[in-house]
């Protein structure tokens, strides 16, 4: 994972803080999402404190504190973004339809040489080399033999493994037998054909070729079908001759007619065989065309082009071009040197042309076509790449060269000037080299076959000279300096689709880069990546040079960070089998760029672990791993045995557990994710991590600071326990663990589970507790029976509450029957007092859990409440189809029956019908209905919404849509379904009913006669067993199911993630109660087995994790490059540098008017704005003109009419208003649970945005971003929001929740009806500790000072005031206490200008001001209302602090503000306004507000909200003049 900064050092990048390259800073592109998910650190440095150009040194640094909530798992919940189904990437393997295979070739020339051909008239003088040899230079019989042996040797240094065969003016005989015979060779494969018909006439319209008899005496023509038949599909075929567009335009016209007739007779080919229009031809001119004749060229111009292109390019380019020192052709045949060889001039030559010809190729032809072409066989390669350069010698010389599948042109791309400087440099140092290069001499060529290819010159010097020093071209040191001008000067930034973007797909609709850029679908009209550089095919093959190499792979791994899109190009372009050999490299400088390119390689196409397992380079990561240098192992073992097995031989499993304790948080997420791949369904694994205690090593890592790393355990955990870790379903627990004993597997499964659920199930983070459910789902799945017995204890429990006393039980009382039924299971295990207690515990332990999956169902955050809601289901399904629910223990309730709570028309329960589980399906007609009492509810997840009294939970749909304002005259239906709170950004758990039936008219008619038909009466059946009966058979049925477990892969097998299936039975025997059967194995002949625990359900469990594929985006989004918000110009950086400047001097001119306001009035008005209902908590954001209001229905509101209920409705609702322009910008509900309400609010990251964090009195923290509409940020989304207090006692006169917000140090205090102060950080979103508050009343009020300093206030309910100190030991955490006040402590404050006093305010109207230094009397103090005090507040930049005066029977139409300087006895202003109201409130309208009305200062500005009970709020001011 460090290997993107040592990317970064080599490149000369900015530096970054190591948590700068941690998988959050890819989510903070937009503004206020620039900080880190490194718990460590504190600031943001991405782009502020690294290198900086001359052009942006003197703007200011736009991210001066870091933005908490706005990490990429913020944004997420680890949820992959999404991505549409036409965002596939193009297949770089060359996969496609039609890929070829070159398996031999046949070589036929027929030149019948001395014989000119009847229809060809040759000039004088005329080309006569044939292969380089002139064919009347030796006897005819010998220059045949010697053109067919070059043409073999020419062929040959294109592809060596493939056979050629030279067939040497051929009869017609001689030629089918050599086809049939090829054909049968290369079997399904490809076959090469080469045709060299200068000897014999052109070839004819209807499409023949000539041959020869076997006297020579005549031409004897082959039709095309003839050598279509002999040939086979599919082939390659060369045809060198004149009117060669006869023969390729007629093999089209024939293959077509083949095919038509396969496909219409036969329905198509056999498998291997490919249609004949596959077939791929080169022809060296049109049909109506004839070969050049020039003398100065070989009479096989397109062959020479074809097969030796260096020569007859350097043959060109003499006759093209003046080159001084009279360089002349024979001169150029004898550059010296090797084409194997790229050191030597010959062999630098060849490199570069390559270089030139695929770049040509991959800039011009679509990507399918340069694939199929390019990348499926060398010598297919070679001779398209060759062709290039004959298409530009030949067009020349009024010949088209032409090939099927046509081509576009490329005979004036602009590379070819680079070509021609290319071998103008090399030519002119030709005279030294051949003057000081030993045996090399001046005289012609010589006509030997094969001289012209091959090594040439010797390497030996003369001993009394210095042989002369070739100057290398500078082709590739050039092109690599373009591609790293593309990439440092805006390569990476994104453009609008057009010319300069990156190309269509084959001329489509659409580019082939993902839909979603940054985490975020973007439309068509949206910015996509910018064109590729044309230098891209040569950084490739720079790949080949040693001095090169580094540099080359520096900057590919800067342009593969730009994303999946060009990773997937260099792929295309065929990286991959050079990436690959470099594995083998020893260098330690190529070793973080080869592990940061394979990482995004990996990530991008997991296919690519098949090919590291087959070639060993997976070794080269292991290795690197075991070392102690900080680089991250690429994940190659996921859903791959394989691998899993390998990585294991190679010491990665035991490498990654050394490296859990790590310093780097990311190192420890990706050795625990790599250890989750490893042993993901894998036995043989699972039984070494075990044997060394991997598992308790995982669990003791849950308390670490990132939570990231948090999941990451998680996840490892889940697989441990049998979740699916790639595509499988999933299940069988930790597998086999032969090694161990039963009972001790058992224990150690409910163990890892448990240890688990109590170390994260207050985590903050939702990411963490959705990993949690993960895990949970495992263990419910293997030991269903326990969780079965738990879910009825429970459920008894639970029904006796809502029952109450006067429903009193026929029989029995609730607990006996729990407590009897307990008590008879243990007692089955007679004397052993070990086994009673054992099992005791383990029973405990399931319960704990199922009660943290119970609190779990009406989690805060939608994914994680949806997620619970099906597992818990899934228990309460197996309840209904065991045995207890045939226990005639209770009479059914009446069917007017309303739970204690739930009131009137506004219970937010759902009934049973209205439940997922009753609408999808009834109990399996197999089974015995249950009684009227637990078939009345069949959902734990509605029945804990009765108890909760929580809202409903919104459809996918539907939670994705913000809210929007509802017209009164809707339904009540239509506005609960508005009063939803805003869904996070990306909701995409989906409930999954355990119930599953085809949607068949007979199957809704059965549904629908379920339902419908009466109950079966719990007596119609008689039942003979007691509730311990069930409890032994269900806990036996677990038992039985572990055993099989165990036994089917006693061998260490891989598992095979399915055991024993749902409902399976373990032996045969009598019907049990649950038509199942008896257990032969129990110790008790006469205890059901099999009681319906999952026959008949969905297998919706384990549930699936897609948290490794959200780390995986890591490895798919930039990491080397600035973010848009960091780059200056852009208008993320532009708007941040406008707010910080805008902040700025909201600072300066605040404090010049603090000065002058503590003696100024304070009664100027600036706005007065209307909300609905009591406006009871108030917010106002320190440098927007934005006013955040809580109303008595909770709703928040932000700014112009909106929704007003008749009643109030469940669930807090908010607004927030513009209040300069006097408009509401938007309003939401918070979905607390009725019966509570909005008892804290603030703005958070105000300096970059903000955040609305609210505390409401069901201990939930609820955070809120994209509240402004006008900044064009997206809908409004839930952050986050967790449970920030689970001890909320029951209080008479409660304060709810109760927080204090230190934005400085990311510190949230949290209190209120509890008897502990909990401090959670917003870095490591974990609780810090707990503070015992000492008191037994609730706390009214907590601050803390905004600077570095670790103490804070808190006021009680019951008057007193105390000072903790966070440094201290919890049992000396409190150092002051004061005792003064005597009621409730309205609202404490720090002094804003002195340190170490603050002032506190009680509903009795007393203000003392304190000092924490002085004795325990108070410094000042204040009597300003007699009758009472409703509000107080200090401003944070001033000496002033404002009250109002209670609303008395006596005085409520008016309220008293009275605002008052510290340093001044007199008040600076007074006001008297009106309430609005006709009557006197008999109570507040919130119970844990003991006021009607509200008041907040604003934060900088000299200006104060109060909210009045009829809902109007006024916003006043100071006069500063």
């Amino acid at each position: 994972m460090q290997n993107g900064r040592h990317v970064q050092d080599l490149l000369g990048f900015r530096e970054r803080q190591g948590s700068d390259i941690g998988s959050d800073v890819l989510t903070e592109r937009a503004w206020g999402s620039t900080s880190t998910s490194d718990p460590s650190s504190t600031r943001t440095t991405n782009g502020a404190h690294g290198l900086r150009t001359a052009s942006d040194a003197t703007l200011p640094d736009p991210t001066p504190i870091i933005p908490y909530w706005s990490a990429k798992r913020h944004l997420t919940c680890g949820n992959p973004a999404p991505r549409s189904s036409s965002a596939r990437l193009f297949p770089w393997r060359g996969s496609a339809p039609g890929k070829l295979k070159t398996a031999n070739a046949a070589l036929v020339l027929c030149l019948n040489i001395d014989v000119d051909p009847p229809d060809i008239i040759k000039t004088n003088p005329c080309a006569a080399l044939e292969c380089w040899v002139n064919p009347h230079s030796l006897p005819s019989h010998k220059a045949l033999e010697a053109i067919g042996s070059n043409l073999q040797h020419q062929f040959e240094g294109l592809s060596l493994k493939i056979p050629y065969k030279p067939i040497l003016d051929p009869s017609y005989e001689d030629l089918r037998r050599f086809c049939i015979t090829l054909r049968k060779q290369a079997k399904d494969e490809t076959v090469c054909f080469y045709y060299n018909g200068h000897g014999v006439p052109k070839p004819t319209p209807s499409g023949e070729l000539w041959c020869f008899n076997r006297n020579y005496t005549q031409y004897i023509p082959v039709s095309l079908m003839e050598v279509q038949t002999w040939l086979g599909s599919p082939g390659v075929y060369i045809w060198d001759c004149s009117a060669a567009g006869h023969l390729l335009n007629n093999f089209i016209v024939f293959a077509e007619r083949r095919d038509q007739d396969a496909f219409t007779t036969r329905g198509g080919y056999a498998d291997g065989m490919q249609p004949y229009m596959n077939s791929l031809q080169l022809a060296a001119c049109a049909a109506h065309e004839q070969l050049p004749t020039c003398p100065e060229l070989p009479a096989d111009v397109f062959t020479s082009c074809l097969t030796s292109p260096i020569d007859i390019a350097l043959r060109y380019f003499i006759m093209t071009h003046h080159l001084p020192n009279n360089i002349t052709p024979d001169m150029v045949m004898q550059l010296p040197g090797d084409l194997k060889d790229r050191r030597t001039p010959l062999g630098e030559l060849n490199w570069i042309f390559t270089a030139i010809t695929d770049t040509i190729a991959w800039t011009t032809f679509p990507r399918d076509v340069f694939t199929r072409l390019y990348r499926s066989d060398l010598l297919i390669a070679s001779l398209f790449r060759n062709f290039l350069l004959a298409e530009r010698i030949m067009k020349n010389y009024h010949c088209t060269p032409q090939t099927h599948p046509p081509l576009p042109a490329t005979n004036t791309h602009q590379l070819w000037a680079a070509w021609d400087l290319a071998l103008d440099t090399c030519l002119r140092q030709l005279p030294e080299l051949l003057a000081k290069t030993p045996g090399v001499s001046s005289s012609p060529p010589s006509p030997v076959p094969g001289a012209r290819s091959g090594q040439r010159g010797s390497a030996n010097a003369p001993h009394n000279e210095k042989p002369y020093q070739y100057v290398p071209s500078r082709f590739f040191t050039d092109q690599l300096t373009a591609f790293e001008v593309w990439i440092s000067r805006g390569g990476s930034a994104l453009t609008k689709r057009g010319p300069l973007s990156l190309p269509l797909q084959n001329g489509g609709d659409r580019c082939d880069t993902p839909d979603v850029v940054n985490g975020a679908a973007t439309s068509d009209a949206d910015l996509v990546p910018r064109k590729p550089p044309d230098q891209l095919p040569i950084v490739l093959q720079v790949l080949l040079s040693q001095p090169h190499r580094l540099r080359a792979l520096i900057l590919l791994s800067q342009f593969v960070d730009l994303g999946p899109w060009a990773v997937n190009l260099v792929l295309t372009i065929g990286i991959f089998p050079y990436i690959s050999k470099l594995l083998q490299a020893a260098g330690q400088d190529l070793r973080p760029v080869l592990i940061f390119i394979w990482a995004r390689i990996l990530a991008v196409d997991p296919s690519v672990q098949v090919d590291l397992y087959n070639t060993g380079g997976f070794k080269y990561f292991a290795n690197v791993l075991a070392t102690q240098e900080d680089n991250e192992l690429p994940n190659s073992t996921r859903d791959f045995y394989n691998g899993q097995m390998a990585c294991w031989r190679e010491r990665v499993f035991d490498a990654c557990s050394e490296r859990l304790e790590e310093g780097d948080f990311l190192l420890r997420q990706w050795s625990a994710l790599c250890i989750a791949q490893i042993w993901d369904s894998n036995d043989e694994v699972k039984v070494y991590g075990v044997d060394r205690g991997i598992q308790d090593k995982l669990i003791l890592m849950l308390s670490d600071d990132s939570p990231e790393v948090r999941s990451a355990v998680l996840y490892a955990l889940s697989t441990f326990m049998g979740a699916a870790g790639g595509k499988g379903q999933g299940g069988c627990g930790t597998g086999t663990q032969y090694q161990l004993e039963e009972r001790i597997h058992f224990r150690m499964e409910v163990a890892v589970a448990t240890g688990a659920t109590l170390a994260v199930r207050d985590d903050a983070s939702p990411m963490v507790r959705k990993e949690l459910l993960v895990l949970i789902s495992c263990l419910v799945r293997e030991w269903r029976g326990h969780f079965v017995v738990c879910a009825w204890m429970y459920w008894e429990e639970d029904r006796r509450w809502r029952t109450g006393d006067s429903h009193a039980y026929s029989h029995h009382t609730e607990d006996e029957v729990t407590a009897q039924a307990l008590a008879e299971w243990l007692d089955g295990f007679g004397d052993d007092e070990g086994a009673r207690e054992e099992n005791r515990v383990l029973l405990s332990s399931f319960f704990t859990i199922f009660v943290v999956l119970i609190e779990l169902t009406i989690d805060p955050y939608h994914e994680v409440a949806t997620l619970a809601q099906t597992v818990m289901d899934y228990i309460f399904a197996l309840l209904l189809a065991s045995p207890f629910s045939r226990l005639d223990l209770v009479p059914p309730l009446p069917v007017d029956y309303k739970p204690a709570g739930a009131n009137g028309s506004h219970s937010r329960a759902g009934s049973a019908q209205s439940s997922p589980l009753m609408q999808h399906a009834p109990p399996s007609p197999s089974l015995s209905r249950p009684s009227n009492t637990l078939r009345r509810t069949s959902s734990f997840a509605n029945t804990l919404r009765h108890l909760a009294g929580s809202i409903p939970f919104p459809s996918t749909d539907d939670a994705r849509a913000p809210p929007s304002p509802v017209p009164s005259s809707l339904s009540r239906s239509d506005v609960l379904a508005a009063s939803r709170p805003p869904s996070p950004n990306l909701n995409v758990a989906q409930y999954a009913s355990p119930y599953s039936r085809p949607p068949t008219p007979s199957r809704d008619r059965e549904r629908e006669r379920d339902f419908n038909s009466p109950p079966v009466s719990p007596t119609a059946v008689p039942v003979n067993f007691l509730p311990s009966h069930v409890m032994e058979a269900l806990v036996e049925e677990d038992m039985v199911r572990l055993r099989a477990r165990r036994r089917g892969g006693v061998n260490g097998r891989r598992s095979a993630g399915t055991g024993l299936g749902h409902g399976g039975s373990a032996g045969g025997g009598m019907n049990s109660p649950c038509e199942s059967t008896f257990s032969m194995d129990s110790n008790v002949s006469n205890v059901p087995l099999g009681c319906g625990t999952g026959n008949g359900l969905r297998d919706v469990l384990p549930l699936k994790s897609s948290f490794f594929a959200w780390c995986c985006e890591y490895f798919t989004e930039p990491q080397m490059r600035q973010t848009e918000a960091d780059e200056p110009g852009s208008m993320q950086y532009n708007y941040q540098v406008w707010r910080q400047q805008r902040n700025e001097q909201v600072i300066t001119e605040t404090q010049k008017q603090a000065i002058v306001a503590e003696s100024s009035r304070w009664d100027r008005p600036v706005a007065n704005l209307h909300v609905n209902n009591h406006p009871l908590c108030m917010a106002m954001h320190a440098y927007d003109p934005h006013l955040v209001v809580a109303n008595d229905t909770d709703m928040i509101r932000f700014g112009c009419d909106f929704l007003v209920l008749d009643d109030p409705i469940d669930g807090s609702y908010r607004s927030v208003w513009d209040w300069t322009q006097r408009k509401r910008l938007n309003y939401f509900c918070n979905g607390n649970p009725k019966g509570t309400s909005i008892t804290s609010l603030h703005v958070i990251n105000q300096d970059v945005g903000g955040i609305i964090m609210t505390g409401a009195a069901d201990g939930i923290v609820r955070l809120y971003r994209n509240y402004d509409p006008t900044v064009n940020q997206g809908p409004l989304q839930m952050v986050s929001s967790f449970r920030a207090l689970h001890e909320m006692i029951q209080v008479r006169r409660g304060s709810g929740l109760v927080l204090d917000w230190k934005q400085s140090g990311g510190t949230l205090l949290i209190g209120g009806d509890s008897r502990i102060i909990r401090v959670w950080d917003a870095h490591t979103e974990t609780q810090v500790l707990d503070l015992d508050t000492n008191c037994e009343s609730s706390v009214t009020s907590i601050t803390s000072d905004q600077g570095s300093s670790s103490t804070f206030i808190v006021g009680f309910a019951d008057g007193l005031v105390k000072v903790f100190d966070r440094r201290l030991e919890e049992e000396d955490a409190i150092v002051r206490s004061y005792h003064d006040h005597h009621s409730w402590v309205q609202n404490v404050k720090y002094h804003p200008r002195i340190s170490g006093q603050f002032l506190s305010a009680s509903l009795a109207g007393e203000i003392r001001l304190w000092d924490v230094r002085g004795p325990d009397k108070a410094a000042q103090s204040w009597d300003l209302h007699h009758a009472g005090l409703s509000t107080f507040d200090m401003h944070s930049q001033t000496g002033v602090f404002a009250t109002t005066s209670a609303l008395t029977p006596a005085n409520f139409r008016h309220q008293r503000l009275m605002v008052h300087s510290i340093s001044d006895s007199s008040p600076l202003s007074t006001l008297n306004l009106p309430t609005g109201l006709s009557m006197y409130p008999s109570r507040p309208p919130s119970p844990y507000i003991p006021r009607h009305t509200s008041f907040a200062f604003h934060p900088m500005e000299m200006l104060y909200a109060v909210g009045q009970p009829d809902g109007s709020v006024k916003i006043t001011g100071c006069k500063l003049t």
